[in-house]
């Protein structure tokens, strides 16, 4: 049985690989939700459906973000707490994170479902497959408040010490996902709104079992919860999360600000961009795991006043992510047209092939930068210094849409991914300014 003290105690690799992985096979099955939806719709109902999916992928992956990166940066302070062994603090903030983010989603939700014609407008949708993009949109922002809390819940769990058991709740969930998308789009005919209804209903049960056990987890730990929610800890806690969820979002926001662009170019090209921002979310979960796992290692580390295993911590973290590079451009390299065959099938049009094989064959060569990015973020969100951090996530963020929305109606939609790597580049230089800083002062 793994020890709760674990990132405290443990060497710095097997700490943090034990610690990573867990999340990373969470997230894994996470991203199998829409990838379950496109490659079911693309291959059973035909290219359009998976372009009306596609057309609003970037923006959900937004509120996917929003709420991984929320949740991370939250429970910090549950990391802090539960490292010093302040179990009334643990439990006032996982309870003010839970509610806190409640009210967000439901805000989100309400307002996302009235305005996606909207939304899918002003993206510059194809007319060929708007109703159904919309269609999509708002069955997911019905189901926006149980992806919300089910990623706090998450969290929660990670920054205990006890990623497994988010793990096997998203593993169950998107199994049954699958089955209910084979049943609703193939058996049923329910088409784009059939996948969308089984993604909303397996989160939907996903998030209410992952409260039960949290309830049951914190009963084990001795204190007493004074109120739900803190307006104390509120201030520090959204100065944490709000950085957090920039970089968490920097990728997701980036691609729906040039979503308009690609879909300007027709949906052969959507439907071939869209298959590759599906690749894009697979390949970049060890990545964002591996960051994400920096943060509580680093918060628990501080708070235990173990600061000379958070550099041990950050070098270690350094070689896994290379390795996961290593092992991505190799697959992206030789097996690109495999794998946008799973998606397109035979069927799928000389265009939207073209467009995947550029894109994937380009970006798998510079996924151990991203990585490197990640983790020098992690580390800094377990600081709780978010200055030069959040900084760098807008700089990323801002030169990759620029540059795609000033040049690819010049030279093409492939500009769209070419950008990408400097603006990585940026944004890892940027957060590594603000790491040796720390590393210099030993804090």
């Amino acid at each position: 049985m793994m020890k709760d003290d674990y990132l405290v105690t443990d060497k710095p690799t097997k700490a943090i690989f034990l610690f990573a992985l867990p999340i990373m096979l969470g997230n894994f099955f996470q991203q199998m939700y829409t990838m379950a939806d496109s490659i079911i719709v693309g291959r059973f109902v035909g290219e359009e459906a998976l372009a009306a999916v596609g057309a609003s992928y970037s923006l959900t992956s937004v509120f996917i973000a929003i709420a991984i990166g929320g949740g991370a940066g939250a429970t910090i302070l549950t990391s802090r707490a539960f490292g010093a062994g302040n179990y009334k603090a643990m439990k006032e903030s996982i309870s003010t994170a839970l509610f806190s983010f409640l009210i967000i989603s439901v805000v989100l939700a309400v307002a996302g479902y009235f305005l996606s014609p909207a939304i899918m407008t002003s993206l510059n949708t194809p007319d060929d497959i708007f109703i159904d993009s919309v269609t999509y949109l708002r069955i997911y922002f019905l189901g926006l408040p149980f992806l919300f809390m089910y990623n706090i819940l998450s969290s929660v769990f990670n920054s205990l010490g006890k990623s497994r058991i988010p793990l096997y709740l998203l593993l169950f969930s998107s199994l049954l996902n699958i089955v209910l998308d084979l049943v609703a789009v193939v058996e049923i005919g329910l088409g784009v709104a059939g996948a969308a209804w089984a993604t909303l209903f397996s989160q939907a049960l996903s998030a209410c079992l992952s409260f039960l056990i949290l309830l049951r987890v914190l009963s084990k730990y001795s204190s007493s919860l004074n109120c739900i929610f803190s307006k104390e800890m509120l201030p520090e806690m959204a100065g944490i999360a709000i950085p957090s969820i920039l970089q968490q979002s920097t990728i997701s926001i980036g691609m729906m600000l040039v979503q308009s662009v690609v879909n300007a170019f027709g949906s052969d090209i959507l439907a071939g961009y869209s298959v590759c921002i599906r690749v894009d979310s697979l390949v970049t979960v060890p990545l964002s795991s591996v960051g994400n796992a920096m943060s509580p290692y680093t918060a628990q580390n501080l708070g235990a006043g173990q600061i000379a295993r958070i550099e041990k911590g950050y070098k270690a973290s350094l070689l896994i992510i290379l390795g996961f590079g290593v092992l991505s451009c190799f697959i992206l390299e030789f097996f690109t047209h495999d794998i946008l065959a799973a998606f397109l099938g035979e069927n799928g049009s000389a265009m939207a092939y073209s467009t995947g094989e550029g894109y994937l064959s380009f970006l798998g060569w510079f996924y151990s930068l991203l990585g490197f990015a990640m983790v020098t973020g992690g580390v800094l969100r377990g600081y709780g210094d978010m200055k030069l951090f959040t900084i760098a996530s807008l700089a990323n963020l801002s030169f990759r849409v620029i540059v795609s929305m000033l040049f690819s109606p010049i030279y093409g939609v492939s500009v769209v991914w070419k950008v990408v790597p400097a603006g990585w580049l940026i944004y890892f230089s940027l957060c590594f300014i603000s790491y040796f800083k720390h590393a210099e002062k030993g804090n």
